[in-house]
């Protein structure tokens, strides 16, 4: 079984950019989400994704599984009306890791997230001075739950 140890966290400004290495547009729409599982398509340069995610905050299951992006487009298109996020994603390097740094277009314009994967759940963290509040394990942030959304959530 897959596991994901990711933490997140708001952006408070846009020094992190001279440090960007890499950036590309995802699309991404939600199939389902019930009690803390969701079913995930991404579209990414080209590559498609489906990933499950389970229940968790810091730590949690998850499976991902490569899909043919014809196919991914399709289902996007028809069955994620309404559960949608494009985002641009900027690959950011940082204290040893790599920071993934999410710019929200459309409805989240405005919405900036970093989030970092980590090794071991007890992994000490050196917090670039980018990074504000922890929003990890906090619903309203989920991508599943920002695919809804017609504003980016307040507080």
């Amino acid at each position: 079984m897959g596991f994901e140890i990711e933490r997140r966290f708001l952006v408070v400004d846009e020094a992190w950019r001279d440090a960007a290495t890499r950036s590309r547009r995802l699309v991404q729409g939600y199939l389902a989400r019930e009690g803390g599982v969701a079913v995930r398509l991404r579209l990414d340069d080209g590559q498609a994704h489906l990933t499950i995610k389970g229940p968790g905050g810091l730590v949690r299951p998850e499976f991902e599984y490569g899909i043919p992006a014809e196919e991914a487009a399709a289902m996007l298109d028809t069955l994620c009306a309404g559960r949608r996020i494009v985002k641009t994603r900027h690959d950011v390097p940082h204290g040893g890791l790599l920071w993934e740094i999410d710019v929200f277009e459309g409805p989240l314009a405005g919405l900036i997230i970093a989030e970092v994967e980590l090794p071991a759940a007890d992994l000490p963290l050196d917090l670039p001075p980018w990074a504000a509040r922890e929003i990890t394990g906090d619903e309203r942030y989920a991508n599943a739950a920002l695919a809804s959304l017609s504003a980016p959530p307040r507080g």
